[in-house]
């Protein structure tokens, strides 16, 4: 069970909140489609900026959108021209008014999204997917995270029949309600077609209430984790199924 739900969405009302907050009553899913085109058109206009999570908020009049990046500046830009640019596009894209707020990930390597577009771009770019992965693995684990799992599907090496591979490093319990775990699945555009990428980092454990309001002063990404590293085993542990 613990394989085939979302992490993230496993954790909702408990140790994690939602990415939109806002009240939808008859309009439900028109807002609903409209955050959907939102987030659409931010990863793509925003591909290279690294972006790990896109939060909107939303008032009657005004849309809130928190963006969350390892790279500020290239979303800022210079005397921030970029960020006003971008506001012109979604104002045409919702006819609302729209707020911008650029969060910085402090610490990129403990973000599962970040990491997981990191080795699909280096896979697209040709770089042997172990190598991709295990760099990928090592970085986490010495930034101070608890364990990372990495999970790649696909025609690996260009092969003739699709196989998924799986490295693993620490710990990362599933069913650990209260165990932070970041998941992402991102897919890299290969000539022989598409590789997924998942990747699970398992950032500590949340003890006592949480705050699942979107504040991002104290938020996951400046926290550090309870315990860093306890139980990591050294060396990889990899499996394979072929399917």
């Amino acid at each position: 069970m613990g394989q085939k739900v979302n992490p993230i969405s496993n954790r909702l009302g408990i140790i994690r909140g939602w990415d939109s907050n806002w009240y939808g009553g008859k309009n439900y899913g028109d807002t609903l489609l409209e955050d959907s085109k939102i987030r659409k058109y931010l990863n793509a206009r925003l591909a290279k900026a690294s972006v790990s999570r896109i939060v909107i908020e939303r008032t009657l009049k005004l849309i809130t959108i928190t963006v969350c990046t390892a790279r500020p500046g290239i979303i800022i830009g210079k005397g921030g021209q970029e960020v006003d640019k971008l506001k012109e596009e979604l104002k045409k894209i919702t006819d609302k008014d729209v707020q911008i707020n650029i969060y910085e990930v402090k610490r990129p390597e403990l973000d599962a999204m970040i990491v997981a577009s990191n080795i699909a771009r280096q896979i697209e770019g040709k770089i042997a997917y172990r190598r991709a992965v295990k760099m990928a693995i090592a970085s986490t684990m010495r930034m101070g995270a608890e364990g990372i799992k990495v999970q790649v599907s696909g025609r690996l090496n260009g092969a003739e029949m699709a196989r998924s591979e799986m490295y693993k490093e620490g710990r990362t319990p599933l069913h650990t309600l209260r165990a932070d775990i970041d998941y992402a699945l991102v897919e890299a555009l290969t000539k022989v077609g598409l590789i997924g990428v998942k990747v699970w980092i398992c950032r500590g454990e949340v003890y006592g209430k949480k705050d699942l309001a979107p504040s991002f002063t104290g938020s996951k990404e400046s926290r550090g984790n309870n315990g860093g590293g306890m139980g990591a085993k050294k060396g990889f542990k990899k499996q394979k199924s072929n399917r």
